[in-house]
């Protein structure tokens, strides 16, 4: 299963990994594969879970990249 994640740069220096399909799954790392791996990890767990918690993911969905101007 391919599961989208966004990496940004967290203030303290880490990356910050997150899965936006899986309300509050987000995690981090020192670096980029460290990131990945620990997301991949936090993600894992998430599914474990989700019928006990009652969730599920979404069947479709498109990622996209969209430009916006700012003001």
């Amino acid at each position: 299963m391919k599961l989208p994640v966004v990496l940004t740069p967290g203030e303290d220096g880490w990356l910050v990994a997150e899965c936006p399909l899986i309300p509050g799954c987000i995690s981090q790392g020192k670096n980029h594969e460290e990131a990945l791996a620990n997301i991949r990890e936090a993600i894992e767990l998430c599914l474990e879970t989700r019928d006990q918690e009652g969730w599920a993911l979404p069947q479709e969905y498109e990622v996209v990249d969209i430009n916006v101007i700012a003001a």
